[in-house]
């Protein structure tokens, strides 16, 4: 590409039912994928996210290798279609799974097996209505952070995805998560959304999940790759595999930083993102984090061809 790009991969809230149909339906590519995924876990992927039930696309032990599947037969299809390479990659929260099989760092089905487990280690850590997650949009990170620490008490709150500025994840214990979006409400935060989710993800309630992930993390071989891939909680690349294996164990209970990822990408060089999926949920944080950069969803066959047209015309 003439232009340098950095490929970015969506995690958990980006998947709908019905999702990569148009994409499918130009390129079986899509079906494949999703069918070797469907090999590891035992059960039909593909149907759940065409046909449901939504219930289950959206328990984290599903969503979590079905928007690994969405990702990387986005990414296949692209490589199928002669897209070439990008400068960089990067996951947000699960998609830093996506990024790193499609960097070819780890293998499709290993990658597979981990995240389901991920969800189920995730689940079991915290039992559904103990914990909580919500979006608070409006104040600074400083102040955020201050508010969760004076809410957490004898329980558990802290900003989990610095998502944009202005825009900031919190989760915890569910009480916890209610005193730190009343608080940050007062501070004069512009909303707090409190989100449907099952678990907390990367915050203290997650750390006992993450050690149990890292015995299984240990067993998996992390190759070279061809891109490299930025991590969430480090905002760094790694070439050593046990450092890729520490990488991914943070992640879990750490905050996903992506606004200095963007930054970090800019900063590289970066002029072009391509978001790597459905939906356009990092399109339109990147939109926030720096206006002056050119950003894509390569969600559907349209924006495929559109893609592919700016290489041609360099």
């Amino acid at each position: 590409m003439m232009k340098r790009t950095a490929f970015l991969f969506p995690g958990q809230g980006s998947q709908s039912l019905g999702m990569m149909a148009g994409m499918a339906a130009a390129h079986p590519m899509v079906e494949a994928t999703f069918a070797a995924a469907s090999a590891v876990l035992g059960y039909d992927l593909w149907a759940v996210c065409q046909q449901g039930p939504e219930e289950q696309l959206n328990r984290t032990e599903t969503t979590q290798p079905a928007m690994l599947a969405a990702g990387v037969a986005t990414w296949r299809v692209w490589r199928e279609a002669g897209g070439s390479l990008p400068a960089w990659m990067a996951g947000h929260s699960l998609g830093e799974y996506s990024a790193l099989v499609a960097s070819g760092r780890l293998a499709f089905a290993d990658a597979v097996a981990v995240v389901a487990e991920r969800g189920r280690l995730m689940q079991q850590a915290c039992p559904a209505g103990e914990g909580a997650m919500a979006a608070v949009l409006g104040l600074d990170d400083d102040q955020l952070e201050a508010i969760c620490r004076a809410a957490a008490g004898a329980e558990v709150v802290s900003c989990a995805n610095y998502n944009a500025p202005g825009q900031v994840v919190i989760a915890g214990h569910r009480a916890a998560v209610e005193r730190a979006g009343a608080a940050a409400t007062a501070a004069g935060a512009r909303r707090v959304l409190p989100l449907p989710v099952s678990v907390p993800s990367h915050c203290g309630l997650m750390k006992g999940a993450a050690e149990e992930l890292g015995t299984v993390l240990a067993k998996l071989r992390f190759a070279s790759g061809e891109v490299p891939v930025i991590h969430n909680a480090d905002v760094a690349s790694y070439s050593d595999e046990e450092a890729v294996h520490a990488a991914l164990v943070r992640q879990l209970w750490q905050p996903v930083r992506w606004t200095e990822t963007i930054r970090f990408l800019v900063q590289a060089g970066v002029s072009r993102f391509v978001e790597c999926g459905p939906g356009k949920v990092l399109a339109g944080l990147n939109r926030r984090i720096d206006r002056e950069v050119e950003v894509l969803a390569l969600q559907d066959d349209a924006a495929l061809a559109a893609l592919l047209g700016e290489e041609e015309a360099g």
